[in-house]
């Protein structure tokens, strides 16, 4: 089994409006709701690549039973700790006309010591079924910038692979922990070790820093040039098709659900980054975040080119 945490689970929205602009009236004839959250939808194209998963963290009120719900209506299980206030509603705007996406984030609950305490325990028991405990996504409000390091600790000690993919404080406190697998983007990678994403070089030793640190993964989403990547002191180059994207909320969440099942099959390295772009790239081609078809996957899979670049440990 896998487990995904979302600590601020939502109810992603999506609007389709041509044409949109601020100081306007629009009636909404197109919209997509699902239970959401970064967490969430690694949970959910797992789950699409056929293995078994759980997802786990914070909901609250009428929003938090509807995304458990939803999710138990996909056939995704569900171990979700309930706290007192509303989950999140967040709408992502698309102008199919315009090429635009406007995003609207919500705070959610906020978080007392006593629901963390039980989170943790929550993790304990689930990282001890699992062989994968992936922490996604922003911290509520009441929760520390340490908690994700605390939680991969605990992930570990009980025998699981800790991933993370978050950003800010929580990442920067969160590597301290040693998560097996990272996926900032160009300019993270470079803020964790002090430099500047100015050229392809810097990006590179941020990498090589990173892995030297503890690090045993760093993949770099580079967005429609596709990615860099350290695995296993291998240095690769990662290229994407190009496709009509519908909407690329969720791609890096869905890449990092490919790369958790290729970790957790045993695939080569250069077979992990092929699903996990392949991953990344079919959610661009869906209307909502945190979905795939497979066809598209198979299908992508055969124009990934993943090439070795050097390697630097």
């Amino acid at each position: 089994m896998i487990t995904t945490v979302t600590l601020n689970a939502a109810i992603d929205k999506t609007y389709y409006i041509p044409g949109f602009n601020s100081n306007a009236l629009y009636r909404v004839d197109q919209t997509l709701a699902t239970a959401g959250g970064k967490g969430i939808n690694v949970a959910r194209v797992i789950h699409a690549l056929g293995e078994m998963v759980t997802a786990t963290g914070f909901v609250a009120g009428y929003n938090g039973m509807a995304i458990t719900d939803m999710l138990r209506e996909e056939g995704i299980g569900t171990d979700f700790i309930s706290v007192p206030g509303e989950s999140r509603l967040c709408l992502n705007i698309i102008d199919p006309t315009g090429g635009t996406q406007t995003e609207l984030l919500e705070a959610g609950p906020s978080i007392t010591p006593e629901s963390i305490d039980a989170m943790k325990a929550k993790i304990e028991e689930l990282a001890a079924k699992s062989s994968h405990v992936v922490f996604s996504g922003s911290l509520p409000k009441g929760c520390g910038t340490n908690l994700y390091a605390e939680l991969i600790d605990i992930a570990r000690g009980q025998g699981a692979i800790p991933v993370l993919d978050t950003s800010g404080d929580a990442l920067i406190a969160g590597i301290q922990s040693r998560p097996y697998l990272i996926k900032p983007n160009e300019h993270e990678v470079t803020k964790l070790t002090g430099g500047l994403a100015d050229s392809e070089d810097e990006i590179v030793r941020a990498v090589q820093q990173l892995m030297q640190n503890g690090v045993d993964n760093v993949i770099v989403s580079l967005g429609e040039r596709g990615a860099l990547a350290g695995c296993e002191e291998q240095l690769y180059g990662v290229s994407i098709p190009r496709v009509e994207a519908v909407n690329a909320v969720g791609s890096g969440d869905s890449m990092v659900a490919g790369l958790v099942v290729a970790d957790r099959r045993g695939l080569s390295p250069e077979e992990k980054l092929k699903l996990g772009a392949a991953c990344g790239t079919a959610n661009a081609l869906m209307p909502s975040a945190g979905m795939v078809r497979m066809a598209d996957v198979e299908s992508l899979l055969r124009e990934i080119q993943v090439t070795p670049l050097s390697s630097f440990l």
